[in-house]
């Protein structure tokens, strides 16, 4: 194949990845569902428009090594810390009950054998990090409840596909005594760590601070690709995941101080060869096998999201979680993720899967992606009519008979700042979330508040909504601000409310509604440094004051 013939292949991945990825978003799927179903119609079993598939197999495994050396670098242990009890714990649950169920499938849908089963399980149990973080992002619901347990148990599936990655190709080398195998493995990986973590200690930090002492851009982004690539053929020559090495040294890069900017300078190398293996994945799926095999590829896809819906709502309610958090976490995570398609690869290339269940792993994958939005929102609006009156440890703590208090809705980055204000001014007030962990803490503190969502009739009823001068709408989820409002209104028709909000259409929305004040953060953090910058030029105080007031007139409109 000449050079030629190379551009050219490039040229079509690229080509229908920005057509399929268009489609997706117009059609509010994600990204890499239009990658897929792009690399499916130019694929060997549909046009048959790349000539070589070998030379975007080696492009897409540069994509996803970058794909896991970013991870590494934005994998948040501060995150991970702050929701350990659900993270690691809900994590760890969610993926070895999954991983059983899966086993169970596999056996006993799929006819495989244990080892073949426990791959297969492993896969089943990863949810998509991208479609599920795209998906909240798109609905303005990464800071909600359900939004930030997903992302805490998502944050542990990737620990345990990285890991993963040395594990499952390893059964393959097993002759019968799987120990023996598995006792190597964990040696290489073990020795391989440990020169990963000296390195990152005494080697990595010096060496970015004096590249970057040289203030030029392209050679830290060298040096971080250096670094990435350099780690993944360490991890190569060990016999494991090249994907893996770079995973763990994208680890050691996030606890120094260049994490930022070496995110920033490779993601758009991330997000470009990162498509063209999601565009190769699309290609190895067959068309005419999905077609012949239609009815175990949906039975396959309803028994996991089934499965998985009741694993993970189950694994959240067990660790405190109540109401409408439960069957949204559940709907959220009944994908399988793009790191198995990952593992499917590794697996395939080692013996430990047949082709035939590669094949049933891509396409489940597909379907359930496919299908996510729509068991989402299917059961967003279920909660939205059916909500339910909840306590917690036992029974809801009683909160005091106030009267002309504020309630404040949401506990998060605004709700919080605002309940604080007002205790340094003795302010009555009352707080309603739906974590069962910021309750706890507000009633070990003796803050009255309510566990439950405000969008609940009788929870702004426990709150004492029929008293109270004002109700804060500090809530992320813009169903449960609407309800919220409605409710308030019937029950206190002089309430003054003030909500926030971050998109245009809830903005114009909650202007057709008669509140008091509406909150946009970023208009009001422009106004603010707008002010400084006027003060700063020694603006009179009174012409500065008027233009900051036209200002917020015009925003308000």
């Amino acid at each position: 194949m000449g050079e030629e013939g190379l551009v050219l292949d490039l040229a079509i991945a690229f080509g229908v990845a920005l057509v399929g990825g268009l489609l997706a978003r117009l059609l509010k799927q994600p990204p890499l569902l239009g990658y897929l179903v792009a690399g499916i119609a130019i694929g060997p079993h549909a046009l048959g428009l790349v000539q070589s598939m070998e030379n975007i197999d080696i492009l897409a495994s540069i994509g996803v090594v970058l794909l896991l050396f970013t991870l590494g670098i934005e994998f948040s242990f501060h995150e991970l810390a702050r929701i350990r009890k659900i993270a690691v714990g809900g994590g760890i649950a969610q993926v070895a009950v999954t991983m059983a169920f899966g086993v169970l499938v596999g056996v006993f849908l799929l006819g495989q054998d244990t080892r073949e089963a426990v791959a297969f399980g492993f896969m089943l149990a990863l949810s998509s990090t991208m479609v599920v973080i795209g998906m909240l992002v798109d609905r303005g619901e990464s800071g909600s409840v359900h939004g930030r347990v997903m992302i805490g148990i998502l944050l542990l599936q990737d620990v345990a596909a990285a890991f993963a990655m040395f594990i499952l190709p390893a059964l393959g080398s097993a002759e019968g005594n799987l120990l023996p195998v598995l006792v190597e493995a964990f040696l290489k990986a073990a020795v391989f760590i440990a020169l990963v973590l000296v390195a990152g200690i005494w080697l990595l930090p010096r060496v970015l601070k004096r590249v970057a002492l040289r203030q030029s851009r392209e050679l830290f982004i060298i040096a971080v690709t250096a670094l990435c690539f350099g780690s993944a053929f360490g991890a190569y020559y060990f016999g494991l995941s090249a994907a893996l090495g770079a995973f763990i040294v994208g680890l050691m890069v996030s606890q120094s101080d260049f994490a930022h900017q070496a995110v920033g300078d490779i993601t758009p190398l991330r997000d470009l060869f990162a498509a063209l293996f999601f565009v190769s994945i699309g290609m190895l799926i067959d068309l005419h096998f999905l077609a012949a095999n239609i009815v175990p590829f949906l039975v396959l896809a309803a028994a996991i999201i089934l499965g998985k819906f009741v694993i993970c709502a189950g694994v959240t309610r067990v660790f405190g979680y109540r109401g409408k958090t439960v069957p949204l976490v559940g709907a959220g995570m009944g994908q399988v993720g793009e790191f198995s398609f990952v593992l499917a690869q590794l697996c395939l290339g080692a013996g430990v899967i047949t082709g035939y269940t590669y094949s049933m792993v891509l396409g489940s994958a597909v379907i359930t992606i496919v299908l996510t939005p729509f068991v989402f929102g299917l059961a967003s609006k279920a909660c939205v009519r059916r909500r339910e009156v909840i306590q917690i440890s036992g029974g809801a703590a009683e909160v005091p008979n106030l009267s002309n208090h504020v309630i404040v809705c949401g506990h998060g980055r605004v709700g919080s700042n605002v309940a604080q204000l007002l205790s340094q001014l003795n302010i009555p007030h009352v707080i309603i979330d739906l974590d069962p962990k910021t309750i706890s803490d507000l009633r070990d503190r003796e803050i009255p508040s309510v566990y439950g969502d405000a969008g609940n009739r009788r929870i702004l009823h426990e709150a004492g909504i029929e008293n109270a001068a004002v109700l804060v709408l500090a809530i992320p989820d813009p169903k449960s601000v609407r309800l919220a409002l409605d409710h308030a209104k019937l029950l206190n028709a002089n309430i003054d409310i003030i909500a926030r909000t971050h998109s245009d259409a809830e903005f114009e929305f909650l202007q057709g509604r008669s509140i008091s004040g509406i909150v946009r953060p970023e208009t009001e953090a422009s106004i603010e440094i707008v002010r400084h910058i006027l003060c700063q030029l020694k603006m009179p105080e009174a012409q500065v004051e008027e233009i900051i007031a036209a200002q917020r007139r015009i925003c308000t409109k």
